[in-house]
């Protein structure tokens, strides 16, 4: 017998679902970007899971802890939810090479651009990395998408100014996430 495979729309979390503030980790600071909810509902109507991968080095660097990133990741699940979107999952990275608290400084397969949370959500969730789609705002973003195999590498202008080779390894850039149904038919 043979394991459904499902498609997905992985999303890195900030400078695409919410604006990049640095380091957020409170509700009440967190601003989600214009339009992440039509085009995540339309992506979830046509079968995909919504999938957020996300580097959190303010957690490595002590800014904040694991349980304030995971009080408002559940926080942030139940606005999606709210708009009838289910988030199957969020992986994080704490991680940081070079600075971070003894217990997060390291090189992890974790942390953009290494590929393991996406690789982890490909095989948690049955994901055929031919059928999805990753949409992030950095280098880092299309490069670990490439490297898990996933077939659609979305840069979105959303704040942060990338160079020529961050455009060079995404198949699409896109000026805001609204754009993002209009250049990819469902």
């Amino acid at each position: 017998m043979s394991i459904k495979l499902h498609k997905a729309l992985f999303l890195d979390r900030d400078g695409v679902v919410n604006v990049d503030h640095g380091y957020v980790y409170q509700s009440e600071k967190f601003e989600f970007i214009k339009g992440i909810f039509s085009t995540c509902k339309k992506f979830y109507d046509a079968g995909y899971k919504i999938i957020v991968v996300t580097n959190q080095s303010g957690i490595g660097r002590g800014y904040y802890t694991e349980a304030d990133f995971l009080a408002l990741t559940q926080w942030m699940k139940t606005q999606f939810s709210n708009h009838n979107i289910e988030i199957a999952d969020v992986y994080f990275c704490p991680h940081h090479p070079k600075k971070a608290l003894p217990e997060y400084l390291k090189q992890c397969d974790c942390r953009k651009p290494a590929p393991g949370m996406m690789l982890q959500g490909i095989k948690e969730h049955n994901i055929d990395p031919e059928q999805s789609i990753m949409v992030g705002d950095k280098l880092s973003d299309m490069q670990a998408a490439q490297k898990a195999g996933i077939a659609t590498r979305v840069l979105v202008r959303s704040g942060q100014s990338f160079d020529e080779s961050a455009k060079q390894n995404a198949d699409l850039v896109i000026d805001s996430i609204d754009d993002l149904t209009k250049r990819l038919p469902l």
